[in-house]
């Protein structure tokens, strides 16, 4: 009896040849550089051409692809228009991948809170220290008046407040503090609105006085950065979200754990975009 059928005959499964391996990981390290540095909705070659161009094998041309889909770097097309779409990351599927992270090693909401208290209020003065403060100025203090005009309509009122956050976390001036802190605020955001629609279901609801502190704190918040007060904006930010995660936290459970696969967090995600 040959290799092969004594491994059948023992009942255990057949490994594919390391070789095969070998090449469709190389295959599929040359591909991803391609598809990291390719325009939005571009398509991959057929696997026709791929075979030809890379001169291998079908089924290591189909694993490299299997590689790459299981990654969430392309989507697999069948038929006879088939082809494989690349799917650049970007702040959204970040977001989405630290989310189910965190879920999966079981943080608490109250940890991720205060992850958002200590690395928000840095973006603050980031952005005081950053050569395009006059441009960010504008939009912050045209999301505050928005915000003021709404302190009588609740749900609108928290998505502009949400707004100015993320101002704040985008006027940075750092792309890597942008991408990892609008992550973790997106996804507070989405435990925030969960907490909101129990509270909608007790009855229970955000007076006008609670929807004036925050636009106070907001106006705090611009007037440190007008006056070119790095340190004071950074306090000021930290305060503001203090407060939003202790008010949050205490109407959760304290061994609640963050939730990123629900439908919330994902509509959080997608915003990011």
């Amino acid at each position: 009896m040959d290799e092969q059928n004594m491994i059948r005959a023992n009942g255990a499964r057949l490994r594919k040849p390391l070789q095969q391996i070998r090449i469709a990981e190389s295959i599929a390290a040359e591909l991803r550089t391609r598809i990291l540095n390719a325009d939005e909705g571009a398509v991959l070659p057929k696997q026709d051409e791929l075979v030809a161009e890379f001169q291998v094998s079908y089924p290591s041309v189909r694993e490299a692809l299997r590689i790459l889909e299981t990654e969430g770097l392309i989507t697999v097309r069948r038929g006879n228009v088939g082809g494989s779409q690349m799917l650049r990351p970007d702040a959204s599927s970040a977001a989405y991948s630290l989310g189910l992270a965190l879920q999966a090693t079981k943080v608490r909401l109250s940890d991720l809170g205060d992850a958002v208290v200590r690395l928000e209020p840095q973006c603050a003065a980031m952005c005081v220290e950053s050569a395009d403060k006059d441009q960010v100025l504008p939009k912050l203090r045209q999301n505050l008046e928005e915000t003021r005009a709404l302190l009588d309509d609740d749900p609108h009122f928290l998505v502009k407040a949400r707004e100015f956050h993320d101002l704040l976390v985008t006027s940075s001036g750092n792309r890597t503090t942008e991408l990892i802190v609008r992550s973790l605020v997106a996804l507070w955001s989405a435990q925030e609105e969960a907490v909101e629609e129990v509270m909608a279901a007790r009855g229970e609801a955000y007076t006008r006085a609670d929807r004036q502190v925050v636009v106070n704190a907001h106006a705090k918040i611009i007037a440190r950065m007008e006056a070119g007060d790095a340190s004071g904006a950074e306090r000021a930010v930290r305060r503001h979200n203090e407060a939003i995660r202790d008010t949050y936290i205490s109407r959760v459970d304290v061994n609640e754990i963050v939730d990123a696969a629900c439908a919330r967090a994902r509509r959080s995600f997608q915003a990011l975009v």
